[in-house]
């Protein structure tokens, strides 16, 4: 937050007071629902997981130096299929679509997104640590590492262009995100990863630049271009049940 307020990529289109009330309201909402909805975290169902033998890892055996980072690649991988899903089919874009209609781009939108998502992925992650046996400590790593890169990859961060180069060579970059906060149909589906860059290299869905450049790109969506209430938490909350502008 203070970087981006230090050396920011592009200059606001909305002042933060009439879009941060609404998308840290969404995160306090999101927070509680977690709470009040799940009887147990990641955490502790990791440990008694571990606890039960259960899940394919606690079956090998393997050594904690080889079992963590195996482990949190696989979930990275599983959160960018998740995420392509959420794009692919059209009862979950419509949930996903609040964390696109957004027409600013900052940090807030990192954490800026529907209870109906937070609680599909939270029951993902969830199935995902009994099916693969994920240890405490890679459970741990991934969901520190996932929301810190999430913050900073929506940041309004300029970074130096070689910089952004190297790192996005390992891990996705604001300039490389960015892109998939585009207008554009064709950039909007692309660069789905939240934290290593390799997957839309591998899986083809790699967009390196806007084609309008960095300077001209309109974050949002298209068809959602002055809706009064997309910065109202109110009309945030019922967006997955609206049509556009509705």
């Amino acid at each position: 937050m203070l970087l981006e307020l230090a050396w920011p990529r592009h200059p606001r289109s909305i002042p933060r007071s009439q879009r941060w009330p609404a998308n840290l309201g969404l995160i306090l909402l999101n927070s509680l629902c977690v709470k009040l909805l799940f009887p147990i975290t990641t955490l502790a169902l990791a440990s008694w997981v571990k606890h039960q033998q259960w899940g394919l890892f606690n079956q090998l055996q393997l050594s904690a130096w080889l079992l963590v980072p195996v482990c949190v690649v696989l979930l990275d991988l599983a959160i960018y299929w998740q995420h392509r899903l959420f794009h692919a089919l059209p009862w979950l874009w419509r949930v996903h679509r609040m964390h696109h209609v957004d027409p600013d781009y900052d940090v807030s939108l990192g954490l800026r997104f529907h209870p109906i998502e937070i609680v599909l992925s939270m029951l993902i992650k969830l199935g995902l640590i009994i099916l693969l046996g994920v240890p405490v400590l890679a459970v741990f790593l991934f969901e520190v590492v996932l929301n810190a890169m999430a913050m900073f990859n929506h940041s309004n961060l300029k970074l130096p262009l070689k910089l952004d180069a190297l790192l996005r060579k390992l891990v996705v970059t604001p300039d490389m995100h960015r892109v998939h906060h585009s207008q554009h149909y064709q950039e909007h589906n692309a660069n789905y990863g939240f934290n290593l860059a390799v997957w839309d290299r591998f899986f083809r869905t790699y967009v390196a630049q806007p084609k309008d450049g960095h300077d001209k790109l309109k974050f949002g969506l298209s068809h959602w271009p002055n809706a009064k209430d997309n910065r109202q938490l109110k009309g945030l909350l019922s967006l997955p049940f609206r049509s556009a502008n509705k």
